[in-house]
């Protein structure tokens, strides 16, 4: 699969399951994913006048958890699926006229334009990693933090087969039964694995520029949060 080919199809997965996105969201997770933002949001301590960018907002429950934890009021939303982002505009009216349908790798925004950026579980749906992140660099002023949250296979050995027999086998069945699609709840797991076998997410963002670099892991490992500054 080409580069662009990946582009369409994260798009083609994630269009069809948006309204039951945020539900299944919470069920799969037992609602761990909310716990998630909000630690991600606390670690990475966001100034009054903070210039927010939430990319592959999806359906908002990132952004949402920063205006409300973190007290931001200055949020743009960035995704490539218009189904979500409908979704988040029902979810959060005051989002309205701040959502850009775009690709991580081509960013409408000028340089140094943002003070934070935040991206969960969207980064390994990117079609060219290292070039987002490249973009996550350029958009950002001097002293400007990224968090990434992002799914992470637990190093613990009991851990990880419990790990990957919910991932491959019961969550694809469940997420089949609720959306009513096959490919999109098979897509995850897959999605995860190759992440994990390629990408080095510490290693790319020093290679980019960035700076500060912590990570944290999150419930057993399999939740890693980044945050790095420019």
């Amino acid at each position: 699969m080409t580069k662009y080919e990946k582009k369409n199809q994260v798009k083609n997965v994630f269009d069809p399951i948006a309204e039951s996105y945020d539900f299944l969201n919470h069920l799969l997770s037992f609602g761990i994913d909310c716990y998630w933002r909000r630690k991600a949001v606390k670690l990475t301590g966001f100034k009054k006048d903070a210039k927010l960018l939430d990319v592959a907002c999806g359906t908002g429950d990132f952004s949402i958890v920063a205006r409300n934890k973190g007290k931001v009021q200055d949020i743009t939303g960035l995704d490539f699926s218009k189904e979500m982002m409908m979704q988040f505009v029902k979810k959060a009216p005051w989002i309205n006229g701040r959502l850009v349908q775009a690709v991580a790798e081509q960013m409408p925004f000028p340089d140094n334009h943002f003070t934070n950026i935040i991206v969960g579980f969207g980064v390994r749906n990117f079609y060219d990693i290292p070039k987002g992140l490249s973009e996550f660099y350029r958009v950002l002023k001097k002293g400007g933090k990224t968090t990434i949250l992002e799914f992470r296979l637990p190093k613990n050995r009991f851990i990880g087969l419990i790990y990957r027999a919910y991932f491959h086998g019961i969550l694809p069945v469940i997420g089949k039964i609720i959306s009513k699609n096959d490919e999109s709840y098979k897509y995850l797991p897959r999605s995860v694995d190759e992440f994990e076998h390629k990408v080095d997410t510490v290693k790319l963002l020093k290679e980019i520029g960035f700076e500060k670099i912590q990570v944290k892991m999150l419930t057993f490992g399999i939740v890693q949060c980044v945050i790095a500054e420019k």
